[in-house]
């Protein structure tokens, strides 16, 4: 994702969203006007649910909601959120993605006292919800949403996994809250004999090492489960460190056993590597899947989703995290923060859950056992492990973290750590690998 854009792109963007089309919804007796700029859903229910609900709320507020939904494809909702920015005009409510609310911290209202109801109704959110979404003084800039949330575990083929690797993962983690004792053996060890297992197989695990979310995402997991950053929370370089070193040395021998085009990796290559039948992982929501279920059922009921592995600091799973904003610039800041708490209710919630097969994860960990997860099929339970249950002990993390995400987005949007992972591949040594990651991340210190 772009982090900064020229004015050039911000005129462009602007002309662009004004061209979108837009999506009325109007009551006869209304009080007010609100816009709002959701992201526009993968799957198409997911939006008109969201539709509703703003009809819903307007009507019985007496508001006039006009939502429009703006695509990803080519960065349109970014570039649309950079041009708002820039002109100090536009949507009363914008829907950010991952770090862009971090970017445009100075221009969002505060939403602290939203989010103070909602957590005394429903507890904390998500690790990753509060990294992204909260600035240093602990404040929050926007509200964590649930709308295109999403985790990045593991998605395997049942019988590959058991035949070539001898690990049953149905029975590892079933589609039930329990900690099994076969889960405390699925640790970065194992995940890499069964890596080694497959691969000679010829059912290579399709983890990328580009620069791409994807990429990005599964390589912050394992730094993470070790202890490993190469900034440190206080902003202190620390690729010199004994955990960066593990890493490296758990990389060094991972590599071997990644697709061999692993550096050309975008988001849709391991996708593809599923539903195609070529591989026995990935890292990814249930996107694949889902589509695996249309063009290649005997794969999508083959499939299974199931927690991260096992470090010496723990399982962490990556996550891809939305929020809502409202712009200080907002010409009706109360009735925005009023939708914003309406729609993030638990029944609005599991209902834009329910309407896109589970794929959205709540931001609110209270909200991890909706039964959508339970019932979605084939096999039936097999996004059961999607969202984070208590007996899993994973933390939602993002890549890059714990670095300040002023520093953490620049690693994350250069690629830094597949890149490292990916100098190993084609033959560098460890040395050579972490003196390049040292140059790279000073220079986003300056």
């Amino acid at each position: 994702m772009p982090s900064s854009f020229t004015r050039r792109q911000a005129l462009m963007a602007a002309a662009g969203a004004a061209a979108l089309p837009l999506v009325h919804i109007r009551t006869g007796r209304a009080a007010g006007k609100l816009t709002v700029a959701f992201w526009d859903h993968w799957v198409p229910e997911g939006n008109d649910v969201l539709r509703k609900q703003c009809a819903e709320w307007g009507a019985k507020n007496q508001v006039d909601v006009q939502a429009d939904f703006i695509t990803s494809n080519g960065f349109k909702n970014i570039l649309t959120i950079a041009a708002e920015a820039q002109a100090k005009s536009g949507h009363d409510i914008q829907q950010f993605p991952g770090w862009e609310t971090h970017n445009h911290a100075d221009d969002l209202e505060p939403v602290d006292d939203v989010m103070k109801r909602l957590s005394a109704k429903y507890g904390p959110v998500t690790e990753a919800a509060e990294y992204m979404f909260k600035n240093k003084a602990g404040n929050w800039l926007a509200v964590p949403t649930s709308t295109g949330n999403q985790n990045k575990g593991p998605c395997a083929r049942i019988s590959v996994m058991k035949e070539a690797a001898g690990i049953d993962i149905v029975k590892m983690y079933p589609a039930a809250d329990v900690a099994t004792p076969e889960a405390d053996q699925w640790t970065w060890e194992a995940h890499l004999k069964a890596a080694e297992a497959c691969a000679k197989a010829n059912m290579t695990f399709g983890i990328g090492l580009g620069i791409t979310a994807d990429s990005v995402d599964t390589a912050g997991a394992l730094f993470a489960a070790y202890g490993a950053a190469l900034v440190d929370a206080n902003g202190h370089v620390a690729v010199d460190s004994d955990p960066v070193r593990e890493v490296m040395e758990h990389a060094a021998q991972l590599v071997k056993w990644l697709p061999k085009d692993a550096v050309s990796y975008d988001d849709a290559s391991n996708n593809r590597a599923l539903i195609s039948g070529k591989s026995a992982l990935i890292w990814n929501p249930p996107s694949a899947w889902a589509v695996a279920k249309r063009d290649a059922p005997q794969v999508a009921a083959d499939c299974w989703t199931f927690p991260a592995p096992k470090g010496p600091k723990g399982r962490f799973l990556p996550a891809g995290v939305f929020s809502w904003g409202i712009w200080k610039f907002a010409s009706n800041k109360t009735a925005a923060k009023e939708l914003i708490e309406y729609l993030s209710q638990r029944e609005q919630v599991e209902a834009r859950c329910n309407a896109v097969q589970g794929y959205d994860i709540p931001p609110f960990v209270s909200m991890s056992d909706f039964k959508i997860w339970e019932e979605v099929e084939p096999p039936k339970g097999t996004v059961y492990n999607y969202p984070i249950h208590k007996s899993s002990g994973q933390i939602s993390h993002i890549s890059c973290a714990p670095a300040p995400p002023e520093i953490a987005v620049q690693m994350y949007n250069r690629g830094t750590l597949p890149t490292m992972f990916a100098k190993l591949q084609s033959g560098q040594s460890i040395k050579q690998a972490l003196d390049w990651a040292k140059n790279e991340v000073e220079g986003f210190l300056t």
